[in-house]
């Protein structure tokens, strides 16, 4: 079986070719880049219209498949920019139309879950999920996936990106953030808000423009705001893990690509006896991989959708959404080469 998936939830468009056997054959993404400011959905739609038809072709050739040997096709149904999505699914619709294949919506926090799941071999992690619009520790339980703890603001890139722009950068902000961050060496006292296993970091925001307006140089705060808000991330994860009894961890989402993070998760599992895996970057940041992979696990339970009843849903949750393949207990599958 082999599927493609479409990811156009923010700034990233991306098609992805993916065997039953997780093996990524293809693996096509162009990425949204303001000319200032951060993201503009309409604007962010309009790039993913323009290039999204260019992806697929690209994906196929890279792929080496043909339309006729694609079993179904995958789009992330949400969460999510409204137009953004529209546009990867009107892409998806159309080519599950033409080609007279399935059509599969997928949720894309459970699609980061997914391909880190299965790139891992661990058959039951709790994943770490720090993206821009989404900041939530996740496990399964009795079908679905729960959020044990989450952000009470804004999520954790969208909280990067917008101090970076403050700053005088350019969106994105996360790694140019982390360059500067590598440079600092004075740790700043900021607020650390952690509420049980949730988070928030908007009064973050606030004291580290304070600091800068004090006179604190640039790489000190980014240094002083990555250890502050990584330590926030790993100890709701630390406690999630003690709260479920668990002992592994996945990462997954753009800021789950900075090193300073990774080396903290990992750092804190490995000291209670547990494993900590986080995918390679092109597959941790949102890609059409991972779309697809989570797109197989549904088809094989069941789960497409008439065209008429596709429509997006920006707003929808994690937890929400049924995870029938989650129900026979083992993964089935070994992580493949990417």
């Amino acid at each position: 079986m082999v599927i493609l998936g479409i990811e156009s939830t923010a700034h990233t468009a991306s098609v992805g070719i993916v065997t039953e056997q997780a093996e990524v054959l293809g693996l096509a993404t162009d990425m949204y880049r303001p000319t200032a400011g951060g993201i503009h959905p309409r604007e962010a739609a309009n790039h993913h219209v323009a290039v999204l038809p260019g992806l697929v072709l690209d994906a196929l050739e890279r792929a080496h498949v043909r339309p006729s040997e694609i079993d179904a096709v995958a789009f992330a149904q949400g969460p999510g920019l409204g137009p953004c999505l529209r546009a990867g699914a009107t892409v998806a619709r159309t080519l599950a139309l033409g080609w007279d294949r399935p059509l599969v919506p997928v949720n894309h926090c459970v699609a980061h879950v997914e391909i880190a799941r299965v790139l891992s071999g661990l058959d039951d992690p709790m994943l770490l999920y720090a993206s821009g619009g989404n900041t939530q520790v996740i496990a399964h339980h009795s079908g679905r996936y729960r959020v044990l703890g989450e952000t009470l603001d804004i999520g954790i890139g969208n909280f990067l990106d917008k101090l970076w722009i403050a700053l005088g950068g350019t969106f994105p902000g996360g790694p140019a953030l982390e360059k500067e961050a590598r440079l600092g060496a004075e740790l700043l006292s900021l607020p650390y808000s952690v509420h049980g296993m949730d988070v928030a970091f908007s009064g973050l925001y606030t004291a580290a423009l304070a600091h800068r307006a004090s006179g604190a140089a640039r790489p000190d705060l980014a240094y002083s705001v990555e250890v502050t808000a990584y330590s926030m991330l790993t100890e709701i994860t630390e406690r999630a893990l003690a709260h479920r009894h668990r002992e592994r961890v996945v990462l997954g989402g753009g800021v789950a690509c900075n090193e300073r993070l990774r080396t903290m998760v990992k750092t804190m599992v490995e000291g209670r006896n547990g494993t900590m895996f986080a995918p390679p970057p092109s597959l941790c940041v949102d890609n059409g991989a991972m779309i697809a992979w989570t797109g197989h696990l549904a088809l094989s339970s069941g789960l497409s959708v008439p065209v008429e009843a596709s429509a997006v849903q920006p707003r929808q949750r994690t937890d929400l959404v049924p995870a029938p393949w989650r129900s026979g207990g083992a993964l089935g599958v070994r992580p493949a080469p990417v």
